[in-house]
């Protein structure tokens, strides 16, 4: 796992989501308890990558991880460098049935569920309070990648749809 890339985890047993960043230094990973503060490290982390003093909360490479790389959970990498989430907006990932990639949705604040840059596209035309500020690049439509090595534990007949929302 190269350093400079962020994960976003999918918690099997619970089915809630789990954000964490790899420490350029050390290499352990760090939980970030917030989507928010997750998007903010992704966003900058070419030009400030990511170390354990960074976490909120305060944390040292001197400090045990706070999660480990396994497959006890499945791990989804995202590049470093993505824009944010437009306030206002949730973006909400969904694992296909047979594990192999996401399809991203985007929650409004009138609370439609838009798929792809033509539903943004549509809805920002349709509401001109966004006009001025929010366009389409100002989305991301880039989605995880699945890491294939956290799938090995999980029956083919215990797959079903697995929700991450990304708030």
């Amino acid at each position: 796992m190269a350093a400079e890339q962020s994960t976003i985890t999918k918690k099997r047993r619970r089915g809630e989501a789990i954000h964490a960043a790899q420490c350029g230094e050390c290499f352990k990973w760090r939980v970030i308890t917030t989507r928010e503060e997750f998007e903010d490290i992704r966003s900058k982390l070419i030009e400030d990558p990511f170390v354990c003093s960074k976490k909120k909360g305060g944390s040292s490479c001197e400090d045990p991880g706070d999660i480990e790389y396994d497959s006890s959970r499945i791990w989804a990498i995202e590049k470093p460098g993505l824009p944010k989430t437009p306030v206002g907006f949730k973006n909400e990932l969904i694992i296909r049935n047979n594990l192999s990639k996401f399809d991203s949705y985007f929650i409004t604040p009138t609370g439609e569920k838009l798929k792809g840059p033509s539903g943004i596209a549509s809805y920002l035309k349709q509401h001109p309070e966004f006009d001025d500020r929010l366009s389409v690049s100002n989305f991301n439509f880039t989605n995880p990648k699945i890491m294939a090595d956290t799938l090995s534990d999980i029956s083919p007949k215990k797959k079903k749809k697995i929700i991450i929302p990304r708030d």
